[in-house]
């Protein structure tokens, strides 16, 4: 454990790139933020990998941004929609085959923004009341962080911004 304290990932991992019977190793950097490994000799077992260090600053297109899940009302619906970063979404509707769609520029950096909003990060991560009898429940989860809430009660206005921001203007409530 030392070692890698001393000398960080890139030492650990080539050692074991070394132990697993490749010729060459990367040289062990202690300054080296990023490492990554040589190609394996064709015909080795050792796979090709490259491990970067450090978080990136912008997420990948392809990434969750938003995922919001209704339960309940009179029908009993159960949908979830899934919003990416670059505004392609994906709307699931009970046992429906899903339906997909794209925001525009302006609605994904609408959405984006409402999400961001530090007014948002405020917004009580559960419902407060009671919950109405046949009313919804929604579920959204963005950055790791889970907010529930639920009609009957009155929600925070940085939370029915993320919600206008939504592809049509509003949570999937439709059965």
């Amino acid at each position: 454990m030392e070692h890698v304290k001393r000398y960080g990932v890139a030492a650990l991992l080539a050692a074991v790139v070394a132990l697993a019977g490749c010729s060459q190793a990367p040289a062990a950097d202690p300054d080296d933020s990023g490492l990554s490994v040589p190609p394996a000799p064709s015909g080795s077992p050792v796979a090709t990998a490259t491990v970067t260090a450090g978080n990136r600053d912008e997420p990948a297109p392809q990434e969750v941004l938003v995922e919001v899940v209704v339960n309940g009302g009179f029908a009993g619906v159960r949908n979830k929609l899934v919003v990416r970063y670059d505004g392609t979404y994906t709307l699931h509707k009970g046992t429906r085959p899903p339906t997909s769609g794209r925001l525009t520029e302006a609605g994904t950096a609408e959405l984006r923004a409402a999400l961001e909003d530090p007014a948002y990060a405020k917004v009580p991560a559960r419902p407060t009341g009671s919950p109405v009898p046949d009313g919804f429940t929604y579920y959204v989860t963005h950055a790791h962080r889970l907010v529930v809430a639920q009609d009957g009660e009155a929600r925070p206005a940085a939370l029915e911004r993320v919600f206008k921001a939504l592809p049509e203007g509003h949570p999937p409530t439709a059965p």
